[in-house]
């Protein structure tokens, strides 16, 4: 998975396509489009997107079958979706988001408000992915910098420690699993395995000094929990 979220449009009107393209682009995303909810589903298996922007007036497969299959797949229960439609009615977007969408945006819409809405949705469902900075004690992350420092001096991380530490900040106190771990650093079809985790794990807390094994907490049984708040 690229550092930037990688979004992904279903919709089959090309000016749209384009409009979004460019929009989500520019806000420095990872755009993927593809015109039929078939193509969305081949795309899916291949990598989870952060978040699914999907038309509902689709050919072949209806937009809300295939919102209805995304919800009703373990895998993809939770994966952020935002509906984009024409369809402006009440009853329409109330339909919309009981069938499990995060979000219903109208056309016309207007690009920074959708690419807005896209980050609020991030923020809410996957925080680590929305490209914030976060510090909490004496350490400091910023996304877009590709930075961390501790006690306010410098920390060189590889990419996937740098992952793993956004991940683990954006949930303070949770006990993560390491499926949950390997989930985010590099989606559900990666090289790592679980005990890859452990491995990074243990670099980390190196790279922390003394602030290692005080923050990044073993949950026996479970995994692993960044201590401290937010």
């Amino acid at each position: 998975m690229s550092a930037a979220p990688r979004i992904l449009v279903v919709e089959d009107e090309a000016p749209i396509q384009e409009l979004l393209r460019y929009a989500l682009t520019q806000a420095s995303f990872d755009v993927i489009v593809v015109p039929t909810a078939e193509q969305a589903l081949v795309e899916i298996r291949s990598e989870l997107p952060a978040v699914v922007l999907l038309d509902l007036m689709l050919p072949g497969m209806s937009g809300v079958t295939l919102a209805k299959h995304l919800r009703q797949e373990p895998r993809t229960r939770d994966m952020p979706l935002i509906m984009v439609t024409a369809r402006a009615d009440e009853s329409e977007r109330v339909a919309g988001l009981e069938l499990g969408a995060d979000d219903y945006v109208t056309k016309p819409f207007s690009p920074k408000e959708l690419v807005a809405r896209i980050r609020a949705v991030l923020r809410r469902r996957a925080p680590h992915l929305a490209g914030d900075p976060v510090e909490i004690g004496p350490l400091r992350l910023d996304p877009e910098a590709r930075t961390v420092t501790c006690d306010g001096r410098p920390v060189d991380l590889g990419p996937t420690e740098f992952e793993l530490l956004q991940y683990l900040m954006n949930h303070p106190g949770r006990a993560l699993t390491r499926d949950q771990l390997l989930n985010a650093l590099r989606g559900d079809h990666s090289f790592l395995e679980d005990r890859t985790v452990d491995v990074y794990i243990r670099r980390l807390r190196a790279k922390l000094g003394s602030h290692g094994e005080t923050m990044i907490e073993t949950v026996r049984g479970i995994g692993y929990k960044f201590a401290g708040k937010a």
